[in-house]
């Protein structure tokens, strides 16, 4: 394999080109990715082309600003060998649905026939269908019979089961396109190729470490620590091959999750309830409570002695153990559960008064005491944690670099020891021991603008932080008429006072206009009462003020409020047309100044102002920005967490109001089908019987408020897209770029300005560490690489247009760079100039004076999205669950409308 160094100085030298000369290219290349887009149909009709007709953009060279650094990456280079492999299909009968099972059948088929019928070839296995090979097996058909000791998790029986296994000759698994991609050609990813060779890495480590998606957790890595409420976190680390410019890459990170702890049941529910359960007998509250967790978990008897059979618990009977009885023949004569258990295994039940667990079928349903099982280790807890529990796991999950970096080299690269592993060998595959060293650059901050007023009227920020303290915000909003209510029942009025006199005199301080008393005096009301005091408030100020509207709402809430928060955000920004700012009871008693300015930067932007802007945007020296009229657009998709299956997925589109200084952004909010990640409503046309065909959508309306806002249409459309996963890149670029082409189209048919699109990833698992992490000067105080950290080369894409930024400080733990991606450049960005735009923008985050870990406009549209979960009517879960659920094609409730005072702010801040 050729030196990566040295290769990646050749494909350098060969993609860079003059400035000049990538001028000139821009028009032409513009022109072709106009053609390619209309021969695809994007512009005019529904994307019915394959998804293999669009081509992401090719690297237009490396980035050469900033001052350059050697970071480490927690990649770790893979050799391959050249030669093709063999693919095989597996047939179990009878069929199998548990991977387990299935695995279970081949390791067996595996130990007996490997000298024989193998032909000594050492197969790996997918657990459903798939078998692959080194090299060809000496037949192309062959059936086998296999005898496999089974746990029957009804029963609890543990029995011999006879499996047929045919293996029949599939196809060859080509190496040569994986080699045309790693030498630099534009190819498609060879998908199955990566997966056949993460299949043969992962294949040892699966024996011995439980295995979940491309996890692998271990109670040995780490003692487990106790997250409470009956659960432990396990240690075990993310593995996952890529192609990457240094060659194949073996991408391997830590991780920590949530494990139930395997406990007396006993134990287990007096964790859940938080009270003892030996003496008391059990609510109709607790009982659900219990349901909900134990469902579906995994139990063993500990009454038998040594002989432990396995259950999986199917529900909770309603009655004590002492009511129950079960019918012990077909004349329907009764026992009680207390006297079989005695009979039968001369076991005395304790606590009758506990319900018993029921495992089993429905038809026949088994009942067993709590106290007579215990909980089976290593399973998934996969239910929501509470608060306190998520603060637990953050706490043992987090790890300063210099530890994080220590532990996957020891505890995972030492551990697996791929050197000796038996799979890799066979398969001719090695990896490097240690991480990757990269070339990267540190981007300049960029400076920042404030209002002429202030002491300080630019300011350079410092490692990726910076304060208010002797400036004022560059736009200041005005606020005449405000109001507070407290729903705090421990917050006495004059101190609700004093903290609003606070709170006014910071938003003064930092250059708003703000009237020094509320409309009317501060309203005290009661949690469950939030509909009744906001409406109430609202009308007093009218009547006050002979029909002139309040302006802003200042709400203390309780530092524990249940759903009094969102209560309230659903109730002003789409019921009442509200501005509103919360406040804990926590940050009231004990006033601090950095709080008082943070929130008087939230609701200046809420109130339409600006609290900084780029220096270079105000003297119109952004690239491919300040030349013509651009928006700059933020989407995400939020999902439900897996314990809410039925609720739909929220999308969010924000887009920016304001030119040159792109940094106000409106945004939107709608429902959609659950677990749907293609933005569905980003344009849509229907027939109006009175006025014809009648567009709308996201983008539509947010480039005519844009136009309203700025006297201008846009002639740049750059749309940052969050939360895509890699395979979805084509699927979400061919319907959202679409629709953007019709929201445009649909203004005037003429009207296509050229669109950037990237996609911006946080959830990979690709990080950064310095090459020295005694070197003070290479990072910041929380022992992370700096913030405008950007790699290119090395770790990124052999071919496409990506790179690794860093655009923020470390607060603690191992600081995450975003990935972006760009799937679609009509603007035809340099690599210089994306990223330092990209980079730049994430100083202009509204909500704090520190640079942020995504460009905000990726950010603002998480931030709308998780708001507008608060729009769903409070009972529109438990509907959905008690319809079972919902199709992907059965029409989702939409949320309801933003008041037209709410849209055009940012009022997500």
């Amino acid at each position: 394999m050729k030196d990566p160094v040295e290769d990646q100085v050749k494909s350098r030298s060969a993609l860079q080109k003059p400035k000049d000369h990538r001028r000139r290219d821009r028009r032409r290349r513009s022109q072709c990715k106009q053609e390619k887009l209309q021969e695809t149909g994007l512009d005019t009709q529904l994307v019915s082309s394959a998804c293999k007709s669009l081509v992401f953009p090719a690297r237009p060279g490396y980035g050469q600003l900033g001052t350059k650094c050697l970071v480490k990456a927690n990649h770790f280079l893979a050799d391959i060998s050249a030669s093709d492999l063999s693919h095989y299909n597996v047939k179990i009968t009878p069929e199998v649905t548990s991977r387990k099972t299935s695995k279970a059948i081949i390791a067996e088929l595996v130990r007996l026939h490997r000298n024989t019928d193998l032909g000594m070839r050492l197969p790996v296995y997918d657990g459903g269908r798939n078998l692959y090979t080194a090299g060809l097996l000496p037949f192309a058909f062959k059936e086998f019979t296999i005898l496999l000791s089974k746990d029957d998790e009804g029963t609890g029986s543990t029995r011999e089961k006879e499996f047929e296994v045919v293996i029949k000759f599939a196809a060859r698994v080509s190496m040569h396109q994986l080699r045309e991609l790693l030498s630099g050609k534009q190819v498609d990813t060879p998908q199955e190729a990566l997966t056949v060779i993460d299949i043969v890495l992962r294949e040892l480590a699966t024996q011995s470490y439980v295995s979940i998606g491309r996890f692998l957790y271990s109670p040995n890595l780490r003692k487990p620590q106790q997250l409470g409420g009956g659960l432990e976190s396990w240690r075990g680390f993310y593995q996952s091959i890529r192609p990457t410019q240094m060659g194949l890459s073996l991408n391997i990170d830590m991780s920590s999750m949530a494990f139930i702890e395997p406990l007396p049941v006993i134990d287990f529910v007096a964790q859940i309830l938080g009270k003892d359960v030996l003496s008391k007998p059990l609510s109709d509250a607790d009982r659900v409570k219990i349901k909900k967790a134990l469902r579906g978990v995994k139990v063993e008897v500990t009454h038998r002695g040594s002989f432990r059979r396995k259950y999986r618990i199917t529900g909770l009977t309603s009655q004590p153990t002492r009511e129950l009885s079960f019918p012990v023949d077909e004349k329907m004569n009764m026992k009680s559960v207390v006297d079989y258990f005695q009979e039968m295994y001369g076991y005395t039940i304790i606590y009758s008064h506990l319900p018993c667990l029921q495992v089993g079928s429905q038809k026949k349903v088994n009942y067993l005491p709590m106290e007579a099982c215990k909980i089976v280790g290593g399973q998934r807890y996969t239910k929501g944690l509470n608060e306190k529990q998520i603060t637990s796991l953050l706490k043992v999950s987090c790890q300063r670099p210099r530890e994080q970096e220590t532990d996957i080299l020891q505890q995972t690269i030492h551990e697996t020891d791929y050197e000796y592993n038996p799979y890799a060998k066979e398969f001719g595959i090695s990896i490097d021991s240690k991480l990757a060293s990269v070339e990267a650059r540190v981007l300049p901050a960029p400076w920042l603008k404030y209002h002429e007023t202030g002491r300080e009227k630019e300011y350079l920020p410092q490692v990726g932080q910076w304060n208010m303290m002797n400036k004022k915000v560059i736009n200041g909003s005005t606020v005449r008429y405000w109001a507070c209510i407290n729903f705090s029942r421990s917050i006495q009025e004059s101190i609700a006072r004093g903290f609003c006199q606070q709170l006014v005199q910071m938003c003064q301080i930092s250059g708003m206009e703000f009237s020094l008393d509320p409309v009317i005096p501060i309203y005290s009301a009661r949690p469950d009462l939030v509909k009744k005091a906001l409406k109430y408030v609202h009308s007093a100020v009218l009547d006050k003020l002979s029909g002139k509207e309040l302006e802003l709402l200042i709400a203390i809430l309780p530092d524990n409020n249940g759903s009094l928060y969102g209560d309230l955000k659903r109730i002003c920004e789409t019921d009442l047309g509200l501005i509103s700012q919360c406040c804990l009871t926590k940050h009231v008693f004990k006033i601090n100044r950095q709080y008082l300015a943070n929130v008087a930067l939230k609701i200046n932007v809420k109130m339409g102002g600006r609290n900084t802007v780029l220096l270079d945007a105000l003297s119109w020296r952004i690239p491919l920005v300040s030349d013509i009229p651009t928006i700059i657009f933020g989407a995400d998709v939020t999902h439900p967490e897996s314990g809410e299956d039925p609720c739909p997925s929220i999308a969010a589109v924000v887009a920016s109001q304001d030119w040159p200084e792109v940094t106000k952004y409106a945004g939107l909010v709608c429902a959609q089908p659950h677990r749907e990640e293609l933005i569905q409503d980003l344009f849509k046309c229907w027939k109006n019987p009175h006025h014809g065909i009648v567009y709308g959508g996201m983008i539509r309306e947010l480039l005519l408020s844009f136009k309203k806002a700025t006297g201008q249409k846009p002639l740049r459309i750059i749309f940052y897209r969050d939360g895509v996963s890699e395979g979805q890149f084509y699927q979400v670029l061919l319907h959202e770029l679409d629709a953007i082409r019709k929201a445009c189209a649909s203004l005037e048919p003429s009207y296509q300005p050229p669109v950037t699109f990237v996609v911006v990833q946080k959830r990979h698992h690709t990080r950064l560490f310095s090459n020295n992490h005694d070197d003070r000067n290479s990072t910041d105080k929380s022992g992370n690489i700096l913030p405008g950290t950007v790699v290119d080369s090395k770790i990124c894409h052999p071919t496409e247009f990506d790179f690794y930024l860093c655009s923020h400080a470390g607060i603690q733990g191992t600081s995450r760079p975003a990935h972006y991606h760009v799937l679609w450049d009509e603007n035809n960005f340099t690599a210089d100039e994306i990223q330092s735009l990209t980079n730049n923008l994430c100083y202009t985050y509204a909500r704090c004076t520190r640079s942020v870990s995504v460009v905000p406009p990726a950010y603002y549209a998480h931030l709308a999205a998780y708001r507008a979960r608060f729009y769903m009517e409070p009972n529109v879960h438990e509907i959905a669950k008690a319809r079972g659920g919902r199709s992907k094609d059965e029409s989702v409730r939409p949320l309801p409308a933003l008041k037209e005072k709410v849209k055009n702010v940012m009022f997500y801040c």
